[in-house]
């Protein structure tokens, strides 16, 4: 079970953070995905970061302004998100998997299993 906190309303050229749990699961033994659905678009993938080796993959639009980083001790993954404009408006989800090889060509709604429930995040002035 994936746990989500975070997320609400920002105003444009701010910043948000949203922190993902993995209930039961050790952070290493996981790959992490970010994923963002806005009304009327299909779930996209926003970033990954694989458990055993840190590799990243970061969508085009928000490379240089998202980031994510993991506390161990905790068991929490972070997505750290800045310079948020109206297009980054959407329900953002956290998904897991212990099965993605390559983040780099996996880093996809259908290659993971797990859910969180969903926050919303919503850019407007």
């Amino acid at each position: 079970r994936l746990v989500e906190s975070g997320g609400g309303l920002v105003e444009p050229g701010g910043s948000v953070r949203l922190s993902c749990e993995p209930s039961g699961y050790r952070l290493n033994s996981l790959t992490i995905g970010w994923f963002r659905q806005a009304p009327g678009k299909e779930r996209e993938a926003v970033l990954c970061i694989r458990g055993s080796d840190g590799s990243t993959y970061f969508e085009d639009s928000v490379r240089g302004r998202f980031s994510t980083y993991r506390d161990n001790a905790a068991n929490t993954v972070y997505l750290r998100m800045s310079n948020l404009n109206t297009e980054d408006t959407a329900v953002y989800y956290c998904a897991a998997d212990f099965q993605i090889t390559s983040v780099q060509t996996m880093c996809t709604p259908g290659h993971f299993g797990s859910w969180g429930q969903g926050t919303q995040v919503t850019v407007s002035a």
